[in-house]
């Protein structure tokens, strides 16, 4: 009985709701605007969407498509920017650097200390009008003073009277002009050439002579001469007793552009002598310049020294082809008593004269030729690498005496 009571209130519930909803759809008809219904919100897109694209247009002739895959079409005229890329002008070859030009030094210009030593004799016995007594003592002492040498002078002025006597030379001027002639022939004939050795192996040249002479300085600048000329030289350190010698002699290997051997401070010089031409074969290098131990002349065991480095040389791959004294010119007369040591010890081929620029006693070379009969190969005009020339007799002669 209760179950059917509540399907009935059920129903009447229902038939009430029904009837309202078509009253009120009724009076919307009859023109009473209800107020609209809110509208649904919509969700926001997660889509990305894509800009309004204006409609295409003729596209520029300069400017390309990257939008198709097609090339633009390029216009008859080049563009712009195509003649700012024009490829620049290859840059002018540089010029080859010039060699060096090595300008000789002249006697004249380099021999004023010596000439003008003698200046003030050779102008009075020019200007004499005839050839007296007193001539031939003023020649005298300036042959003297020049260094040339008793022994030499003497030969020399008894030579010069028999000439005089002869060709009836009556005037100081001629008198001057034959002392000149005959120097320059007494002092050419010699062989001065630095010799290569034409057999298989190493040229070698020694050096030897006393301290503070310039025997370093020498082999430097000769090394630097040779390397020039297309040699590949080897300087040998044999001076192992002098402080700092080897240091010495490897600035200067560096300075002129060639190798240096070297052995232990105090160590046996002909034992550096013999490693040098050993390197040199080799290397393949053409030319070893050896520096020796420089002690005093008139010390025996160093001459024998001398002679063992001279005798182990040769028995090397090398040969030698020169033993050049080093002499200071500024020495005058006692580099003869050198000169004749070390000719006695070694054998010397030729004299290297330093410093002869600097010396009033020009007349030392002509005493060299003349009482020892040895060559002065070259000799040194100043201090720079170039200073060291060949010595020419005729070129001396006239820088000393006029």
């Amino acid at each position: 009985m209760s179950q059917v009571l509540i399907i009935a209130l059920v129903l009447v519930v229902l038939l009430g709701t029904g009837l309202g909803l078509v009253v009120s759809r009724r009076r919307g008809r009859s023109g009473i605007l209800e107020p609209p219904s809110p509208a649904p919100v919509r969700p926001a897109r997660t889509t990305l969407v894509e800009p309004e694209v204006p409609p295409a247009s003729e596209p520029d002739a300069a400017t390309v498509d990257v939008g198709t895959t097609e090339p633009a079409v390029e216009s008859e005229s080049e563009p712009e920017s195509e003649a700012k890329l024009e490829p620049e002008p290859a840059p002018e070859p540089q010029p080859e650097p010039e060699p060096r030009v090595i300008e000789k030094p002249r006697f004249r210009d380099r021999l004023s200390k010596a000439r003008n030593a003698l200046s003030g004799y050779m102008g009075a016995i020019g200007g004499r009008s005839k050839i007296d007594a007193e001539t031939w003592d003023e020649l005298e002492e300036a042959l003297i003073l020049a260094d040339v040498g008793v022994n030499a002078t003497q030969e020399l002025l008894t030579h010069l009277r028999a000439q005089v006597k002869a060709q009836g030379l009556s005037t100081g001027e001629e008198l001057l002009t034959a002392l000149k002639a005959e120097l320059t022939v007494r002092l050419t004939g010699f062989d001065r050439e630095l010799h290569f050795s034409d057999a298989e192996g190493p040229t070698v040249w020694l050096f030897v002579g006393v301290n503070g002479v310039g025997k370093t300085t020498t082999i430097g600048k000769l090394g630097a001469r040779e390397v020039a000329a297309g040699h590949r030289v080897i300087m040998a350190a044999g001076d192992t007793f002098r402080a700092a010698a080897a240091e010495q002699l490897g600035m200067w290997a560096d300075r002129a552009g060639a190798e240096l051997v070297r052995g232990n401070e105090g160590g046996d010089p002909s034992a550096v002598i013999f490693d040098g031409v050993a390197a040199a074969a080799a290397r393949g290098a053409d030319l070893v310049l050896g520096d020796t131990a420089g002690r005093l002349h008139n010390k025996t065991n160093l001459m024998e020294e001398l002679r063992k480095v001279r005798r182990v040389a040769d028995q090397g791959a090398g040969t030698v082809t020169e033993v050049l004294l080093v002499l200071d010119a500024t020495t005058g007369q006692n580099g003869l008593v050198q000169a004749q040591q070390f000719t006695d010890a070694v054998e010397l081929t030729g004299v290297v004269l330093t410093k002869l620029d600097g010396s009033a006693k020009g007349g030392i070379v002509i005493a060299i030729h003349e009482q020892l009969g040895i060559p002065v190969k070259a000799v040194g005009l100043g201090e720079g690498i170039d200073d060291l020339v060949p010595f020419d007799a005729a070129e001396f002669v006239d820088a000393l005496f006029s």
